[in-house]
């Protein structure tokens, strides 16, 4: 279906410097430079600023990350080192306060032990035996059988006999439990020397973690130097399985290190070697990323979009607004001028019209009396010669004169407005009336002019006179824009259960994008030389007073289609 065209404004004939201001090509450039400037100077910084915050803001988090974990590993060094401090200690404490025989009796050992686990958490000790300078358990207090046990080739035994206070890995020993010992050597006046050794379950050193407040995917365990660990962990499993990570060299002093775990996943790193003891204390927290409850980059972007999404959908509706409203206002402008213009040259051709009329009526009258004085006489004459005949001429004449009136009467409705006379019309056969109007110059060029009408098409109620010069002008120009040997069809059909729709195409040159969007403005034409621009402008105006509609569609080359949508019944 062809498109409805938007009632364009007349064109000022004089000020060809207006024309783009009125075109709605113009209008479009207008409006994509203001969203343009407006989307860029109201979304570029927001992208900027949006992008500075998030950096920032995940550089305050992983600064707050780091000091975090780093508060954690120095608050977790401490307890165990103190919970170390304080058994180490204590077996010193002991081992001063009593001989060996008190050490040695089968009764005292046990007390000492309980009065230990009373003055501690219940559990901190797990036995406690006197081992002589060979490496024999000579006295044993505790859920196990292991007096007479021979330590002399065990590690803890050796390191303790060298520097005096030894704290050992975790182990399984003979109990196959893991534990660690806590070990002090005493001199024995001149007969050598003993050792008090007390063990420790190694869930007891695990209970000393602080590991309230850790998220989920962070974890904090102990290992020793080979990386086995000491006490279990989330990521790593239980209690002497060795860690996949390589751990780097611990100092006493807190470090905080940025690295990749065995996955080459990011990760932080918090690691403190525990003082006097083989253990080291090992934090691992994801690589800082922004938390769910922050804002994380996918949220930042749908964010971003969902801001440029409403900024761009009012910058649109506002320049549509705007763009609209100031070509409705330039429009209505250039109206009020080009209506000046166009009365003038409207009143100029009605006087060029009233003139040429009353100078072709006067002879008409003259016509139109003597062919009716002649048919008086003819008929008063009962024995005129060839009497049928010259009554046929007479009415003939009449019956021109009377055309011609017609015409006239055509022509000065170019220039004045004249009242529609409704009635009801046979489409198909007023198209056929003024078809016969071109018909000589149709014959002549050899244009083929062909009318057809779809069945049952309905009469509509309209003025004859001004339909008549509606399709006399299409046809006019469509006559002008084919070749010789050229063809036009005219077609009639239903457009829908109100109006009547009648198509005419040709197959001439077409028209135009450009112009195609002024061909209804007044004073516009594509042939240079020729036409006054007036005809499709009046056409335009007489199909909107009727009621109706009228669209184009053209391609250069291929022709042009006019349509032409009528009213079956007009309203008022």
């Amino acid at each position: 279906m062809p498109r409805p065209l938007e009632t364009p404004a007349p064109r000022a004939a004089d000020s060809e410097a207006a024309r783009p201001y009125l075109s709605g090509r113009s209008y479009g450039r207008l409006r994509r430079t203001v969203v343009l400037a407006t989307a860029a100077v109201s979304i570029l910084p927001l992208v900027i600023i949006s992008f500075l915050y998030h950096d920032q803001y995940e550089r305050s988090l992983r600064a707050e990350t780091i000091d975090g974990l780093a508060r954690q590993v120095t608050n977790s060094k401490r307890t165990l080192e103190f919970f170390l401090t304080e058994r180490r200690s204590a077996l010193s404490f002991i081992v001063r306060d009593h001989s060996f025989a008190e050490l040695c009796d089968l009764e005292a050992l046990p007390r000492i032990m309980r009065s230990m686990n009373e003055a501690f958490a219940p559990g901190s000790f797990a036995d406690l035996g006197l081992v002589d300078a060979g490496g024999r358990q000579l006295c044993y207090s505790g859920p196990y059988d292991l007096k007479g046990r021979d330590y002399h080739d065990q590690d803890w035994f050796y390191r303790v006999t060298r520097r005096g206070v030894f704290i050992s890995d975790v182990f399984l020993g003979y109990r196959n439990n893991p534990h660690f010992a806590i070990a002090t050597r005493h001199e024995r006046d001149r007969s050598g020397y003993y050792i008090l050794r007390a063990t420790i379950n190694a869930d007891v050193l695990a209970e000393q973690l602080l590991t309230g407040g850790l998220a989920p995917h962070d974890d904090v365990f102990v290992v020793n130097r080979d990386g086995v660990l000491q006490a279990p962990s989330r990521r790593y499993g239980a209690v002497l399985r060795t860690v996949p990570l390589k751990i780097p060299y611990a100092t006493a002093e807190v470090q905080v290190l940025e690295l990749e775990d065995e996955r080459h996943q990011p990760i932080v790193l918090g690691i403190a070697q525990i003082a006097d003891s083989p253990f080291i204390l090992v934090s691992i927290r994801p690589q800082v990323r922004l938390k769910s409850g922050g804002l994380s980059l996918p949220r930042l972007l749908a964010f971003l979009l969902l801001s440029i999404a409403v900024i761009l959908g009012v910058i649109l509706w506002g320049s549509r607004q705007f763009v609209s409203n100031l070509r409705a206002e330039n429009l209505r402008r250039a109206e009020l001028m080009h209506k000046v213009e166009y009365s003038n040259k409207l009143a100029t051709v009605g006087r060029l019209a009233a003139g040429v009329a009353h100078e072709i009526n006067n002879p008409l009258t003259i016509i139109n009396e003597k062919a009716g004085l002649l048919k008086d006489l003819v008929n008063l004459e009962a024995e005129f010669p060839r009497r049928d005949k010259v009554l046929g001429i007479v009415d003939s004449v009449l019956g021109s004169v009377a055309r011609c009136r017609k015409v006239t009467h055509r022509l000065l409705g170019f220039a004045k407005h004249m009242d529609v006379q409704s009635e009801t019309i046979a489409v198909e056969e007023l198209l056929r009336e003024v078809v016969g109007f071109l018909g000589k110059e149709a014959e002549y060029r050899n244009v083929t002019i062909t009318v057809e009408a779809e069945p049952g098409v309905p009469n509509v109620e309209s003025d004859r006179g001004q339909l008549q010069q509606v399709f006399l002008n299409i046809l006019n120009n469509a006559e002008a824009a084919v070749k010789d040997g050229g063809r036009i069809d005219i077609r009639v059909h239903a457009a829908d259960e109100r109006r009547v729709a009648v198509s005419i195409t040709d197959d001439g040159v077409g028209i135009s994008a450009d112009n195609l969007e002024r061909i209804f403005e007044p004073f516009f034409t594509t042939q240079e030389g020729a036409g006054t621009g007036l005809g499709l402008s009046i056409t335009y105006g007489i199909v909107q007073k009727l009621g109706g509609d009228i669209t184009v569609e053209s391609e250069i080359g291929k022709g042009t289609c006019f349509t032409v949508l009528l009213p079956i019944r007009r309203k008022g």
